[in-house]
């Protein structure tokens, strides 16, 4: 491929927001340069005042395939990816069947992956009770790290870990080297409150929402903490939705304790007290809080207590979120939102005064990092990956059906009035998304 050249008055760079020209060969950014320094060899498209973030990286997707295609799969998934400025995407080890808990999983998910991907993925490893001898295998196998549930996830083929399967696997994950995941919520406070809801009306959100308290976020958390100081592994919370664990993760981290943490686009921009009895698209786990709540959320990231925004794409057939009886207590708990991500992320952010840099932090560069991905994606920078969107942040449009792309087009999202619009997304500098169309075959590959 010939020298290309990419100008925008707004390319977001790890070193701020300039005008130049993004240079491209080969796949590659070659590197990021002035208007007046652009190589005459070089073959030139100008963008003009529309944004040139960096390809954005979703480390929390549930692809599930195989076993679950008819709830998403690598076509669907990827394709609303690149509709959405994704360029990478890391797939949990479950909903799909096999879940990705042992190197003939892994290698069964790899070959469902074959020709299908619009964008580059990766593959998660999970942690259950009974695979602690495989961990190190599917490190070698070439995992980015691994995800275990410390609470039931309430579907088949992915169990949880109690504390004394975790610590059989810790040390075999140790060795790896690689970050765990985990999903921070235990049984205790949630058994409890289910007790007490035993009479209570399911339509209502309030009820869900009492289903699943703070405080099985709060201890859970601390439980990984005090594992994490013993044994010295990295442990990423996934989805933080509770605002009560900030201090004593901000208190972990200020001792040195390896944390990371992420949170959700729906934790930040819906709130409890506005969700409508029987909005079952609304139901995940853990819950959607109150607004101060959410508004902690925020102020954590601005302090960087929370490194990273990941979507949770958790997609199902409409009929399991039961929405003609709108019972919370059976419908199925996920949110998709992987193609309208990014607009929901700059309505809410740039109302707080937050920044593109912002943007391209939490949802490239630093979940690239978590997926030890980050020398090649997430950023605009020479030797990446030429991944890129471009971006109109001060467009703005109605959610609707045709805009999700996604194999079920269902979200709590639908009616939504949303700033920013993906106008077009590059992988290795070729366009995979432009105009709502989807040019050439696909070229998405694993990322190893």
């Amino acid at each position: 491929m010939k020298l290309q050249a990419y100008l925008s008055q707004r390319l977001v760079t790890p070193e701020g927001v300039r005008s130049g020209a993004l240079l491209v060969e080969n796949g590659l950014i070659r590197g990021v340069v002035a208007r007046e320094q652009l190589p005459a060899a070089a073959r030139g498209r100008d963008f003009g005042n529309s944004v040139v973030l960096p390809g954005l990286v979703d480390s929390h997707v549930h692809i599930n395939e195989p076993g679950r295609t008819e709830w998403e799969g690598f076509e669907t998934a990827t394709r609303a990816a690149a509709a959405g400025g994704y360029t990478l995407l890391v797939d949990m080890p479950l909903n799909c069947l096999p879940a990705t808990t042992t190197v003939a999983a892994l290698a069964a998910k790899r070959a469902a992956a074959q020709g299908k991907c619009l964008v580059d993925w990766a593959a998660w490893g999970g942690v259950v009770g009974d695979n602690h001898l495989e961990i190190e295998a599917l490190a070698a196998a070439g995992v980015a790290g691994f995800k275990c549930f410390l609470i039931d996830p309430g579907i088949d083929g992915f169990a949880m870990v109690t504390e004394q399967e975790l610590r059989r696997a810790l040390p075999h994950l140790l060795r790896t080297g690689l970050p765990l995941l985990a999903h921070a919520e235990v049984a205790g406070p949630v058994d409890a409150a289910l007790r007490s809801l035993s009479d209570a009306d399911w339509t209502r959100y309030a009820t869900y929402l009492q289903s699943r308290p703070e405080e099985a976020e709060l201890l859970a958390i601390r439980l990984l903490l005090s594992l994490s100081r013993e044994y010295g592994f990295r442990v990423h919370v996934v989805h933080l939705s509770a605002a009560s664990a900030l201090a004593e993760l901000r208190a972990a981290r200020s001792q040195g304790v390896p944390v990371t943490v992420e949170t959700c686009p729906h934790y930040l921009y819906f709130c409890a007290e506005n969700i409508r009895d029987g909005a079952t698209l609304c139901k995940c786990a853990p819950p959607i809080r109150g607004r101060d709540n959410c508004e902690q959320l925020w102020q954590a990231l601005r302090e960087g207590l929370i490194d990273l925004v990941a979507t949770d794409h958790s997609p199902c057939p409409p009929e399991m979120k039961r929405l003609e009886e709108g019972n919370y207590r059976t419908a199925w708990g996920g949110i998709a939102s992987l193609s309208v991500a990014l607009p929901v992320m700059w309505t809410a952010a740039s109302r707080r005064g937050f920044t593109l840099e912002h943007i391209a932090q939490w949802m490239a560069e630093n979940p690239a990092h978590l997926a030890g991905r980050g020398a090649h994606k997430g950023r605009l920078a020479e030797g990446c990956d030429a991944d890129f969107v471009i971006f109109d942040p001060e467009a703005a449009f109605t959610v609707a059906p045709e805009h999700l792309y996604y194999r079920h087009a269902v979200s709590p999202y639908l009616g939504e009035r949303l700033c920013g619009v993906v106008r077009e997304t590059y992988l290795r500098g070729s366009p995979i998304f432009s105009k709502g169309q989807f040019p050439g075959e696909p070229r998405g590959r694993e990322c190893r």
